[in-house]
């Protein structure tokens, strides 16, 4: 286990995500062709509650110790950096039982809520099973992920990625293998298969916390777990390292949590309000799939690349903002936000574009999944921008005003959610396009108050990102109409995998080289990257085609 150079860990965090990114995009496709699409409802419901509860347990608490043990690290406390590790194993021991107790307590009451009285579809009974087994989930996941936040606080970076990438197999293999055999070998019903594929996240949890938990154990003399106490740590008390730990975590739980009660307001009102207006329950559980998973899985293609440029952007603002060097935070986030909008906005309407054969690739042709995707997917934009305000807002100490942000967009989501889907069916429109619609016009309000309270913070100016996102829009338009002519030649309707994947790969790469090329005349990737990028990237490819 060696420590990590800031860049190196960055790197190797990175590599990790994408893997992990790769592997949950890539087993979609056969747990879904094995469960259909009443099962994956059943397996929406399981793990949008299980992500906000785990929110609940584990958020800021990782992150919380790996900025206390850095800090007690580099000021040699290392007898305090071993209690902090004992403390926060006790806090989130505690919050886990808790959460874990509720949501098997309060399955049944739970399930009622999600799904009420409807009929025809997945019964209260399979929902409350299905929760009660991802529950166990939480007695293990939080352990590891402690365990791994103290690591990080080591500089310690590969441990953690390769356990991430690690609990990602597993969790497949259990998934995978598990709902095969108990529909094709044993016949179960496919209530039971979800409860065994669910119980992936319980079965891949342990296997990296044993990883990890060898790994530390293995390395006690370099990790200084033998270390005695000075006097100056003496003064240091339990009580005040708990404080410390709490304090650091709170901000980051709160912003979790509210995150993800935005899917969850979807769970509790989409398929009772879609029911009694008339919908099916088949049609109505599909439909909250779509939004809540299997559309979700395909978004992480445009998420990623908002969270590479968090990544990055997080601890430049914050060492600028440290020093008070306001020029250079407002240079960084209007960079981040032009790079950004220059990537999102033609992947996001390219995908929304190919719809067809991307989710026909992924999981088979269907009218209806296609043109819920087709919208949700341009969802992604507004919520790309939002996380990474959310995130500049955050390093910048402006918590108070991050958090009424996210408050205020839950409790419009809460309120207006139903409405929204009633207004659709008088006006005459598709009903279960409206949650999608209502978040894009939350997200797009919370990123202009977070953007004014930046420009309050740093006086900052933003008309070149202004300037960037129309040329942006330009030359995207210009990209659209490109396929659309194309697509009178070459239509992408078909219904076939196999050609889906042929269309898939012709549009998309006569999508990026016209979207490249208009984007490098017009002078818009010189604005973001500087005139030298593309130079220095047509050099190195000369290099290689040389080699």
């Amino acid at each position: 286990m060696k420590k990590n150079s800031f860049l190196g860990g960055a790197a190797i965090s990175t590599i990790g995500i994408v893997v992990c990114k790769i592997i949950g995009l890539l087993y979609v496709i056969p747990f879904y062709a094995i469960i259909g699409v009443q099962g994956g409802a059943l397996y929406s419901y399981a793990y949008s509650i299980y992500n906000m509860f785990l929110n609940l347990a584990t958020s800021g608490i990782p992150v919380a110790m790996s900025k206390v043990v850095s800090e007690f690290n580099s000021l040699k406390y290392y007898f305090t950096k071993e209690q902090t590790f004992k403390i926060g194993l006790k806090i989130i021991g505690a919050l886990s039982i808790i959460v874990f107790l509720i949501l098997v307590i309060f399955a049944p009451q739970i399930a009622y809520l999600i799904i009420g009285d409807v009929k025809g579809g997945n019964s209260i009974q399979d929902v409350t099973m299905v929760i009660r087994v991802i529950s166990i989930a939480l007695i293990v996941v939080p352990f590891l992920s402690v365990s791994k936040g103290y690591l990080q606080g080591h500089k310690i970076m590969n441990v953690s990625s390769i356990a991430n990438i690690l609990e990602q197999i597993v969790r497949v293999i259990v998934i995978i293998a598990g709902s095969f055999l108990a529909i094709n070998v044993f016949h179960t019903e496919i209530s039971t298969a979800v409860g065994i594929a669910v119980f992936g996240a319980t079965a891949g949890a342990i296997a990296a916390y044993f990883y990890v938990y060898d790994k530390i154990r293995k390395n006690k003399k370099d990790l200084n777990k033998d270390a005695k106490q000075t006097r100056d740590e003496a003064k240091i008390t339990n009580k005040v390292i708990g404080k410390k730990i709490v304090f650091y975590a709170l901000p980051f739980v709160v912003i979790s949590v509210l995150q993800s009660a935005f899917t969850m307001v979807d769970v509790f009102t989409v398929v009772k309000s879609l029911a009694s207006l008339g919908y099916t329950t088949a049609i109505s559980e599909n439909v909250l799939s779509v939004i809540a998973t299997w559309g979700s899985k395909l978004n992480v293609i445009v998420m990623s690349v908002a969270t590479g440029i968090i990544t990055s952007l997080i601890p430049t603002i914050a060492a600028s903002f440290a020093i008070k060097n306001y020029k250079d935070v407002n240079s960084k986030i209007n960079q981040a936000i032009q790079t950004l909008l220059l990537i999102t906005v033609p992947l996001s309407v390219g995908l929304s574009f190919m719809a067809t054969d991307v989710w026909t690739v992924f999981y088979g042709y269907n009218e209806l999944n296609i043109s819920i995707f087709r919208i949700l997917i341009l969802s992604q934009i507004p919520l790309s921008v939002c996380s990474v305000m959310v995130n500049a807002n955050q390093t910048m100490n402006n918590t108070k005003a991050t958090i009424m942000a996210l408050g205020l967009s839950v409790l419009a989501k809460i309120c207006l959610n139903v409405p929204m889907m009633m207004l659709f069916d008088y006006i005459g429109m598709e009903a279960y396009y409206a949650p999608i619609v209502l978040n894009m016009i939350i997200d797009t309000t919370a990123s202009l108050y977070l953007l004014r309270v930046v420009k309050k913070t740093t006086d900052i100016n933003y008309l070149k990102s202004l300037r960037t996102f129309i040329k942006v829009i330009l030359c995207t338009a210009i990209m659209v109409v490109s396929l659309s002519i194309l697509n009178i030649f070459i239509p992408n309707v078909t219904t076939s995998r196999f050609m889906a994947i042929l269309e898939l790969i012709l549009y998309g790469i006569i999508g990026m080289v016209i979207y490249f090329i208009v984007a490098y005349k017009s002078k818009t990737i010189d604005e973001i990257l500087g005139p030298d990028f593309v130079n220095k990237f047509i050099m190195k490819f000369k290099k290689v085609l040389h080699k």
